[in-house]
């Protein structure tokens, strides 16, 4: 299976440059294929597991509804992203297995101390919300 130009372009769109490391928590087999090529085409690198242990320049987080607490999944996703690094929230779309209600995803970014810059449709079966560290936040490392 191709990227195609369209999604290379989406994850372009949403910051994705050459070198980043981008930091995926949360895979299964129900992610979304397309966008994970896209974004390592963008970057030109392979995406870094939960396990690695480094600091990341951005993370790629996939959250359904039963994964448990998500303002626990988000402060511990940008516990080891740089200062100013960017957050691609990933859940599933409305009437789909693991929906998050937008308000929840709202809280629990405030909570974590994130702001949301933008909101996408990441794919037939997932949005996506653009989380950023405020500038000068600490981090807990």
């Amino acid at each position: 299976m191709t990227t195609d130009h369209a999604e290379t372009n989406l994850a372009v769109r949403l910051g994705f440059q050459p070198d980043m490391v981008v930091q995926e928590i949360g895979y299964d087999d129900d992610v979304d294929q397309e966008l994970r090529e896209a974004v390592e085409q963008a970057t030109g690198t392979e995406l870094v597991d939960e396990n690695y242990d480094d600091v990341a320049d951005a993370v790629l987080l996939w959250f359904r509804e039963d994964d448990g607490d998500l303002t626990d999944a988000l402060v511990d996703a940008i516990a080891y992203m740089e200062e100013g690094g960017s957050l691609l929230l990933l859940t599933p779309k409305s009437g789909r297995d693991g929906y998050v209600e937008p308000g929840e995803i709202g809280e629990a970014s405030t909570t974590a101390g994130l702001s949301r810059t933008k909101s996408i449709n990441a794919g037939k079966d997932w949005n996506g919300a653009r989380l950023i560290t405020p500038k000068g936040a600490a981090r807990k490392r």
